[in-house]
């Protein structure tokens, strides 16, 4: 994958496919680390152990419509590639955190990508599920709750023609904030 951002759109929808009703998604971006850490954590049904190991084999999935699950296997794959590592904690019928760290400014690490556009894509999702997004970078966050937006919204859904591009507007806005560069 060409943008870090098609991962955990791969990893939040894992998490929709598992019947998460809450998805959280951490962006860290730590400069003076020298770390990029993305981390996605849900409610979903969760794995065991025995699944948690076979993931990353990409000729492992539990999915009965293909006979490879490359997206873990793809991401793990590219975490290593740039000095780090994907960890994956499940516990059957609570959920699983999936966490990859990049080396920042490793040659080989590709750009995060549009988030804004990766997460209008699971917010408008045929899956019901609340997202809370945390991007940190310099110093600043960028905070993203979809159970508070719901909340001021009174019933009006996310998707509504004219709630759609106010919510792509307030991410890119909020990811512009981020250290006054963008993400």
């Amino acid at each position: 994958m060409r943008e870090l951002s098609q991962h955990i759109l791969d990893l939040l929808q894992n998490g929709l496919e598992a019947g998460a009703t809450r998805l959280e998604l951490d962006i860290d971006d730590d400069e003076q680390a020298n770390l990029l850490t993305i981390r996605v954590c849900d409610n979903g049904r969760g794995m065991s152990p025995e699944t948690v190991k076979a993931v990353t084999d990409p000729f492992f999935t539990t999915r009965t419509t293909r006979h490879v699950g490359l997206g873990l296997p793809l991401l793990k794959a590219a975490a290593e590639r740039c000095g780090g590592g994907l960890t994956i904690a499940s516990t059957p019928g609570k959920g699983t955190e999936v966490t990859a760290t990049l080396v920042r400014d490793h040659i080989d690490r590709a750009p995060l990508g549009d988030m804004a556009v990766t997460l209008m894509g699971v917010l408008l999702s045929e899956h019901e599920c609340d997202l809370v997004y945390r991007h940190r970078q310099g110093g600043e966050v960028f905070e993203l709750d979809t159970a508070e937006l719901r909340e001021a919204l009174d019933g009006v859904p996310l998707s509504h023609p004219q709630v759609r591009p106010w919510v792509q507007a307030y991410i890119r806005e909020g990811l512009d904030g981020l250290n006054g560069a963008g993400a």
